[in-house]
């Protein structure tokens, strides 16, 4: 019996062992298949993680080139930012100005004309609050050169250093500090279509010269200037002989064997006066040329005043010239003056009478002294824009009537 069911039971096993190893075969094969498809999934995700990376690593790329773009343009800016805040500081500490005149002049017993006597431009430069530099470029008869009537004229160029509170120190080539015109003479500041015969033939206006000046305020209202420049170089012999305005050397490869002193006293505390005095000395204006030296000095005084609508101008000079060949020619004293009252009849025509008397032979017996009688009117278009009209009568015949136009910025 044991024996029967023993067979029975391995004939149950065998015929139950094929279906088990079927089943067994379909789950591997099942198996497999979800493997591999996994594996793909897997792949697919690894592909997709990929293309995602290189569009990652592009953004990055990118992302770097835009920031370098960025920072390029960045620096760019600052550096043209730079640029221009040099430029805009230069422009706010850089001035440029200047001035001109044309005049029309009837002068009895010469043919008429019309001239454009000056135009004027100057660049001022302040380095520091403290250091600054002007210039001034003067351009005379409208054209100049050889066989032609004009000029052109470096009149400024300095340095001013202000080296202590209300004083500074001047370097360079600058205005003599004398007269009332010498060192204002813009033509919307004065009457007259011609600067005065006085300040022009016995100071003589303009002059400039080249050396150091210091100059400040003593007192509220009370000022000083001293100055050592190149000098006066006269001619020594010709009608031009020891005549002072004949002797300015303009800095020009100028003559320095003798310098000149100048000193003035300025007060101007009380509102709308000008009291000045100026002095200068030149051991010989002739810088050896001459037979002896010929020392010189020039005296010089002058009121500005100013009341409302009225105003008043004053000036005496005098030169007082050692040697004989000055004495010989009576020019060892010359001296002028002028006197101008003006009235401004409305905010924009004034009219003024002058009286002036000059002589550059004083020290001669005979009487050579020039007198002028000058009246006209202005009329200021604009503040800096001037019409003018004059009549000027000199008794020795030399009479003219004169129109001009002048401005100044």
């Amino acid at each position: 019996m044991k024996n029967i069911v023993t067979a029975a039971a391995l004939s149950a096993a065998l015929c139950v062992s094929p279906s088990l190893l079927a089943a067994e075969k379909v789950s591997d094969e099942v198996s497999m298949a979800q493997i591999m498809e996994l594996l793909k999934n897997q792949q697919r995700e690894i592909e997709a993680l990929k293309q995602q990376l290189a569009k990652t690593n592009q953004k990055v790329v990118i992302s770097e080139q835009k920031i370098e773009a960025t920072a390029e343009t960045i620096e760019s800016v600052a550096t043209a930012s730079e640029g221009y805040a040099k430029i805009a500081d230069w422009a706010d500490k850089t001035h440029i100005g200047g001035y001109g005149e044309l005049h029309y002049n009837d002068k009895n017993g010469s043919d008429n004309q019309v001239d454009a006597h000056r135009f004027v431009l100057f660049i001022e430069h302040e380095f520091t609050e403290d250091v600054r530099f002007f210039s001034e470029v003067e351009l005379e008869h409208s054209i100049a050169g050889e066989g032609q009537e004009g000029e052109v004229e470096l009149e400024q160029a300095y340095i001013e250093w202000d080296y202590a509170k209300n004083h500074s120190a001047t370097f360079g080539q600058f205005l003599i500090p004398i007269g009332i015109m010498n060192e204002t003479h813009e033509p919307d500041t004065f009457y007259g279509v011609e600067r005065n015969s006085v300040e022009k033939n016995i100071i003589p206006s303009t002059w400039w010269e080249a050396g150091i000046m210091l100059g400040g305020e003593l007192a509220p209202g009370f000022s000083y200037d001293l100055a050592v420049t190149s000098g006066l170089e006269a001619p020594t012999s010709g009608k031009n002989a020891y005549l002072p305005r004949k002797g300015r050397q303009k800095a020009s490869k100028a003559t320095a064997e003798d310098f000149a002193y100048t000193g003035r006293l300025k007060y101007t505390a009380i509102p709308g006066l000008e009291l000045a005095a100026t002095v200068m000395y030149q051991d010989d204006i002739a810088q050896g040329m001459g037979a002896d030296d010929a020392s010189a000095m020039l005296l010089e005084t002058h009121m500005v005043y100013r009341s409302g609508d009225f105003g008043l101008r004053a000036l005496y000079a005098m030169w007082d010239i050692d040697g004989s060949e000055a004495e010989a020619l009576g020019r060892d004293e010359q001296d002028g003056w002028y006197i101008e009252p003006s009235y401004k009849l409305t905010p924009k025509l004034g009219v003024f009478v002058r009286y002036s008397e000059w002589d550059n032979n004083a020290g001669d017996s005979v009487d050579t002294e020039v007198e002028e009688w000058d009246i006209g009117l202005n009329f200021w278009l604009v503040e800096n824009v001037v019409f003018k009209a004059d009549w000027a009568d000199q008794a020795n015949g030399e009479d003219s009537f004169n129109l001009g136009v002048g401005w100044s910025f």
